[in-house]
């Protein structure tokens, strides 16, 4: 009797909020009358909980009386606390929402002479017992099964908070209690732990983070800072998972914008100040490291259709200290147009679709860089860039254009591609002729200053010039491909309408007449042009150099060998700016000079004389284009045979009269202009037998007669070049020649 009456002065003392509990149990004989308020609080107080344990009844009359005056009114706070997940009134947590085991063990108040029952389940489900057996019990069942989430774990709840729907057996009506979590923002309660880890996920991927039921006020979770290029952005959670969040941000792609900001910086010392656009900003780290490192030379504008990312680029701007411009309207961003007073460090932040806005406005430079493909965004980009001016345009759809979905890609560019050795150079050359397609219906041509694939994106940007004619120059530079499948040679179809009797003859191979079958496919239409600008590329090198892009250094330095077809041994970069007029499609750019003084010459006539002569030098080095495609070297390797390092082996094709470089689209490939027969023959040439097996220990060794064969051929074929060579590999040398004067079988004998 002691015990009920202490039992009912406690509960006097609750608040209708925490006798809520015990209305459920009166909602259990009558679920007709506050089912509703029960399943919408759901909180069990761990002090009602003891009261329980400790087997107290109280009387059906008694619950009554005391729930006919607050059921309307706690279901009405429950029902505001519940909706308004920004509601910052402070609530209990559930008991089944502990930080560690041993919190959750305090609960149960373990003693080893003691019988005790379990806080989260009814004694109907699990009878009080002893601890070492309750131990076990809330271990292997609460907490394995937990979900955690900052610090805390929301544990399975067997308590008789979230009734189901009544059965009906015979005369009786009783509820069925069910397993479930208890959230600890919203206070919702979920059955499944999947389910409640997809609910907590929602949460955090819309920034509710902060639990309503800590019972001391937390401050407001706040946002991830990271830096990048000296420029600080605030990002979301799952700011890496495009799906799951507005402000998407991807630190993988730090190279993609260390490259476009060197393509802008060229364009900025062309031409002050220049109007750029990032089509689509998201954190718009892009357009604030345009506008923290160029300054007045640019106008910023950054746009996104998505309401968040455009307040989170708001925020990001004055975290750099950077003037803010919002237009969030297309009528309000017609008025700012007529204005023209603008800052230049003011960085204008627009809210629409990036057609509506390219369709708009004219820019200098435009930069794409949406969710997949590009190719829905082209048309408006090129119908208002200005002349002379700078797309570049990111292209994620790794699967289409790396011909892994090739249904895609025939959707998407109108391309038909397979499988290759040289499949990312394939990429690049499908998105820049969707490129030229696009321009040309706009009479406006191009000029590839850049093309990049990578891992994680294929990258192009382009020099727009207006006019009919470079349109129709660049939409002659689309054109088929024909493959072989057999050897993975590769030659453009000729120019011509024309229908050829016998299409395999254009192949530089003999597969066709030796293979049964057809041997080859046609690919494309795709872009048969150059891929790189040399001087514009020396030009970007400089600018990395100038602000300390290391990353994009050693990728530039790759590509301007590239670009002119040479090895790294024989380029310098020390006179990146020599030139004060270089031409570009035959457009004269102008350039700032860093040594300009020794160039001027007292006089006009001797002035314009040496610029003259280094325009004639610069178009000499421009016309000498560099060889399309590349070979692999480990995909036309000998089987058996060891083959020679890379660095070696371009020194070799190099000595025989081909030009030849590394290529940034495969670190062991060889870009060069020698047909693929003779890639193999020198490749065989240069190559040794590796050890035969089974049926021989060692290495191969020559009859007599051969080596003196060999020695005395490689006395009267020696060279020069191949001087150094046989001393360091004579063994080599003679193996291989061994190779191509007798078969391999014969090495045995």
């Amino acid at each position: 009797m002691a015990a009920e009456e202490a039992a009912e002065a406690s509960l006097a003392r609750l608040s209708p909020e925490r006798r809520q509990p015990e209305r459920e149990d009166d909602d259990e004989e009558n679920p007709e009358g506050g089912g509703e308020t029960a399943a919408l609080n759901g909180v069990v107080v761990p002090g009602n909980e003891k009261s329980n344990n400790l087997d107290v009844k109280v009387t059906e009359s008694e619950l009554e009386t005391e729930g006919k005056g607050t059921e309307e009114e706690s279901t009405r706070e429950s029902d505001s606390n519940i909706l308004d997940v920004s509601s910052d009134y402070p609530r209990e947590k559930h008991i089944s929402i502990q930080r560690h085991l041993a919190d959750l063990e305090k609960l149960a108040d373990l003693k080893e002479d003691e019988k005790k029952p379990c806080p989260l389940c009814p004694e109907e489900k699990f009878k009080a017992c002893y601890s070492h057996k309750l131990h076990r019990h809330l271990q292997n069942l609460h907490w394995k099964v937990s979900v955690a989430f900052e610090g805390y774990r929301m544990c399975i709840c067997h308590l008789p908070c979230r009734p189901v729907k009544p059965n009906l057996i015979g005369d009786q009506t009783f509820s069925k209690m069910g397993a479930h979590y208890h959230c600890i923002i919203c206070s919702a309660t979920i059955t499944r732990r999947t389910d409640m880890i997809g609910h907590i996920n929602r949460h955090v991927n819309k920034g509710e983070t902060e639990s309503r039921f800590i019972t001391v006020p937390a401050p407001k979770s706040s946002h991830e800072v990271l830096k990048e290029s000296a420029t600080d952005v605030q990002v979301l959670p799952n700011y890496s998972t495009p799906q799951k969040t507005d402000s998407y941000f991807n630190p993988k792609m730090k190279l993609n914008r260390q490259l476009i900001f060197c393509a802008l910086a060229v364009l900025a010392e062309e031409r002050k100040p220049i109007e750029c656009l990032d089509a689509f900003g998201a954190t718009g780290i892009m357009g604030l490291q345009w506008a923290k490192h160029l300054r007045s030379s640019v106008k910023v504008t950054i746009n996104d259709c998505n309401e968040n990312s455009v307040t989170m680029i708001q925020e990001n701007c004055h975290l750099n200290k950077m003037k803010v411009k919002l237009h969030t309207k297309e009528q309000d961003y017609d008025e700012a147009m007529g204005d023209g007073g603008e800052n230049s460090d003011t960085i204008e932040v627009t809210k629409m679709d990036a057609n509506v806005i390219m369709h708009l406005r004219s820019f200098d430079f435009i930069h794409l860089d949406p969710f997949g493909t590009s190719v829905n965004y082209l048309d408006s980009a090129f119908r208002n860039v200005r002349n002379l001016g700078i797309v570049s345009l990111t292209s994620t759809d790794i699967s289409s254009l790396y011909a892994k979905a090739q249904h895609v890609a025939l959707r998407h560019y109108g391309c038909n591609i397979v499988r290759t050795e040289y499949y990312k150079e394939l990429a690049a050359r499908i998105v820049i002729a969707a490129v030229t397609r696009a321009a040309a219906r706009c009479n406006k041509g191009i000029e590839v200053l850049l093309a990049v694939a990578l891992e994680h994106f294929v990258l192009v940007v382009v020099r727009v010039l207006r006019g009919p004619s470079p349109a129709d120059d660049s939409a002659k530079k689309i054109r088929y491909l024909i493959h072989c499948q057999w050897c993975e040679e590769r030659i453009f179809q000729k120019e011509g309408n024309m229908v050829e009797e016998n299409p395999y003859q254009q192949l530089p191979c003999d597969c066709h007449g030796s293979m049964p079958g057809k041997t080859a496919v046609v690919l494309g239409p795709l872009w048969s042009g150059a891929l790189f600008n040399t001087g514009f590329l020396r030009r970007m090198l400089f600018e990395a150099v100038q602000y300390g892009l290391d990353e994009a250094q050693p990728l530039l330095k790759t590509l301007v060998c590239e670009a002119d077809c040479t090895t790294l041994k024989h380029f310098s970069i020390h006179s990146l700016y020599d030139e004060n007029k270089q031409e570009e499609c035959g457009v004269y750019i102008k350039t700032p000079n860093t040594s300009a003084e020794s160039y001027l010459v007292h006089g006009k006539r001797k002035s314009d004389e040496v610029i003259r002569n280094a325009a004639k030098r610069q178009k000499s080095e421009n016309s000498a284009e560099h060889p399309a495609f590349y070979y692999n070297i480990h995909r036309h390797s000998i089987k058996g045979m060891n083959m020679p390092k890379l660095n070696k082996f371009l020194n070799y094709l190099s000595e025989a009269g081909y030009r030849v470089s590394r290529t940034h689209f495969d670190p062991m490939g060889v870009r060069t202009n020698a047909p693929l027969a003779q890639f193999k023959t020198i490749l065989m040439k240069y190559s040794t037998p590796t050890y035969l097996g089974g049926q021989a220990e060692g290495p191969v060794h020559l009859p007599e007669d051969v080596k003196a064969g060999e020695q005395v051929q490689a006395a009267a074929d020696s060279k020069a070049g191949d001087a150094e060579f046989l001393e360091d590999d004579k063994s080599g040398v003679a193996a291989a020649m061994f190779t191509e004067d007798y078969p391999t079988h014969c090495g045995a004998d």
